[in-house]
């Protein structure tokens, strides 16, 4: 039994954590955990998020996305708090859990930090790449589910919730340069990030999103599952 990591990605306003939600639900009342349970492919399915993910963690989340103060950190340091809190979930909470044999779904993961500090701030990747390396020991996602939806449409849904945290603070060419990134990445990597279109209503997203994840449950366990 090993464990596999799955990672939703996007940027603000994209449906990221509604998303990952909506699939622990359906794999609970689709039948997909009993059966994959029942086969020994895997042991529960756990859920978990970047930053904040581990006690520790939580305390830096509270640092990184505090509203009131959104220039008083700067981008080296930003980068190295999400390095910091990347480092503990990895080593206390999500290898512990692959190893044992969970399904891990994660709201954000490194191609975060390579799309917002890098794309987004304009740090050095290769620096950016060395410190994921660092942070993680190698450890990357098995799937990664990037939710694309035009900048201007996921920003007026951030401020529709009334409140915005210092990231969603950025100016829209932070948050173009951001989608740029992701756009990249999943170029780059097609085979570990699929792209899913967040435009769409979310029913659809979703539909999306299982058809995404029913194929590479076959892929994985080799057995086509019908329910």
């Amino acid at each position: 039994m090993r464990g596999r990591l799955i990672v939703f990605e996007g940027g603000e306003g994209a449906g990221k954590t509604t998303q990952l939600q909506r699939s622990h639900q359906w794999l609970i009342n689709s039948g997909w955990l009993t059966h994959l349970q029942s086969k020994g492919y895997i042991r529960q399915i756990v859920l978990t998020r970047e930053p904040g993910g581990t006690e520790t963690g939580q305390r830096i989340r509270q640092i990184l996305l505090e509203q009131s103060r959104p220039a008083e950190i700067c981008d080296r340091t930003e980068l190295l708090l999400y390095a910091a809190d990347r480092a503990q979930h990895v080593e206390t909470f999500l290898r512990p859990r692959l190893a044992a044999g969970d399904l891990i779904l994660c709201d954000r993961y490194t191609d975060s930090t390579i799309a917002y500090q890098g794309y987004g701030r304009g740090l050095d990747l290769s620096l950016i790449e060395q410190l994921n390396q660092i942070a993680t020991n190698g450890l990357q996602s098995d799937l990664t589910l990037w939710l694309d939806l035009e900048v201007e449409t996921g920003l007026a849904r951030t401020r529709q919730r009334g409140t915005i945290d210092r990231i969603e603070q950025a100016d829209r060419t932070f948050h173009h340069q951001v989608r740029h990134g992701f756009t990249t990445l999943a170029a780059t990597f097609p085979d570990r990030i699929v792209p899913i279109n967040a435009n769409q209503p979310a029913d659809l997203v979703a539909q999306q999103i299982q058809a995404t994840l029913k194929e590479r449950f076959q892929q994985w366990f080799g057995t086509r599952f019908e329910f």
